[in-house]
C-alpha cells in the first residue's frame, strides 16, 4: 500500500471513530416502569422529535426499583423516570447517582386508597387491617391523610401486599382499606359492590405524587445540552398530546399493549402531562428554587417517618436546574 493510501485510510477510520464517539455522546438511553405517564418519550421517538434535536434514545421498561439504580451505578442507563417519593426512598444516599432534571406527569386520581362502605374517613381506619405495597405513591397519600387527624401509620395494621392482587385482597371482609394504584383501584370497586366500596383518598386531591426525569451525574455534568435536548424533546410530545389527543394517543397505545381506548381513560382519569410552563415551575433556576422543592421536602418527611427512606436528602444537591434552563421555547417548534 503508497503511503498516500495509507494517510487515506488513517484518515477514514480518524473519522469513522469521531463520528462513533460523537453518535454515542448523543445518545440517552432511558429506564422507567410500565406507565403511560412516560408515553410523551417513546412518541418524541416516534416522531423523530430527539432525532431531529441529534438524540438517539433508546427505552427499556423495568419495575424494579433496584434494577434500575443498579444499572445507573453501573453507567448502563442515562436517565431513569420515577415519583419523586421513589427517587428519595432506600438506598439512595447524597452519593448516590441522579439528578432531577425536569418532571413529566402528576398523579390526579391515579393513585388512591379504597375503603369499604363502613368506613366514613380516615379516622374510621384506626385498629384496622389495610393492605399496601411498600413504598408506591398511595401508601404516602395515606400517611399523609393520616397525619392530618393526628394519626400515623403504626395506628394501623398494615398488610402488605402487591399491588396487582388489589381485587382479591379487598375482596377480604377483614380488609378495611387497600392503598393501590390504577387500574387495579377501578377494577376493586366495580367488582366488588358487596363491599360499598369508596375512593378514600385519592391523589386527585395532593400535589405529592410528580414523576420526575432524573439523570446520571457524570453525564449530565459533562454535556447539560444533550439533556437539554432531552427534555424539549418530551415536552414537544406533550405539546402534540394537547394540540391531538387522538395522534398522540394512537402512537402511544402500542408502546403498552393497550387499546387507544384504554390509554385515553388512564389519560382521561389518572395522570396530567406537566408541559414546559409547569415543569419550569416545579424545577426552578439555578439558586431559585421551583415548587418541587417543597413538596420534595413534604414526601421526603414522610419517607423518614415510614421507614421508606435511611437519610434526608437536600433537593437543593438532588435538583440540578441546568438542562431546564437551557430550553428554549424555540427548540419546541424545530
Amino acid at each position: 500500500m503508497s503511503f498516500r493510501s495509507l494517510v487515506a485510510a488513517a484518515l477514514a477510520l480518524a473519522a469513522a471513530t469521531s463520528a462513533g464517539t460523537a453518535r454515542a455522546d448523543e445518545t440517552v438511553r432511558v429506564m422507567a416502569p410500565t406507565w403511560p405517564g412516560f408515553a410523551p418519550v417513546f412518541v418524541a421517538m416516534d416522531k423523530g422529535y430527539f432525532k431531529d434535536l441529534g438524540l438517539d434514545v433508546e427505552f427499556t421498561f423495568e419495575d424494579d426499583r433496584s434494577n434500575v439504580l443498579a444499572a445507573m451505578a453501573r453507567g448502563d442507563i442515562d436517565v431513569d423516570m420515577r415519583t419523586v417519593g421513589e427517587h428519595q426512598g432506600r438506598p439512595r444516599k447524597p452519593e448516590t447517582p441522579g439528578k432531577i432534571i425536569g418532571t413529566i406527569d402528576k398523579s390526579v386520581g391515579g393513585d388512591g386508597v379504597i375503603a369499604a362502605g363502613s368506613i366514613g374517613n380516615v379516622a374510621d381506619l384506626k385498629g384496622k387491617k389495610v393492605a399496601a405495597e411498600p413504598n408506591i405513591p398511595a401508601r404516602l397519600l395515606l400517611q399523609l391523610a393520616l397525619k392530618k387527624v393526628g394519626m400515623t401509620l403504626d395506628d394501623l395494621s398494615i398488610v402488605e401486599i402487591a399491588t396487582a392482587d388489589t381485587v382479591a385482597v379487598f375482596a377480604d371482609d377483614s380488609i378495611a382499606a387497600v392503598a393501590t394504584y390504577e387500574p387495579f383501584m377501578s377494577q376493586a370497586v366495580k367488582a366488588l359492590p358487596n363491599r360499598e366500596p369508596k375512593i378514600l383518598v385519592s391523589s386527585k386531591d395532593s400535589d405529592i405524587i410528580i414523576d420526575v426525569i432524573t439523570a446520571r451525574d457524570a453525564d449530565l455534568d459533562a454535556d447539560p445540552d444533550k439533556y437539554a435536548k432531552f427534555l424539549a424533546g418530551i415536552y414537544k410530545a406533550v405539546e402534540l398530546y394537547k394540540a391531538k389527543p387522538d395522534e398522540f394517543i394512537s402512537l402511544a397505545a402500542p408502546h403498552y399493549n393497550l387499546s387507544d381506548a384504554e390509554v385515553k381513560d388512564i389519560l382521561d382519569t389518572s395522570l396530567a402531562y406537566t408541559d414546559l410552563a409547569e415543569s419550569r415551575t416545579l424545577i426552578g433556576k439555578t439558586g431559585e428554587p421551583g415548587t418541587l422543592t417543597g413538596i420534595f421536602d413534604t414526601v421526603m418527611q414522610l419517607n423518614l417517618e415510614n421507614g421508606a427512606a435511611d437519610v434526608k436528602l437536600d433537593p437543593a444537591e438532588e435538583i440540578d436546574a441546568k438542562p431546564m434552563s437551557m430550553v428554549t421555547d424555540a427548540m419546541l417548534k424545530e
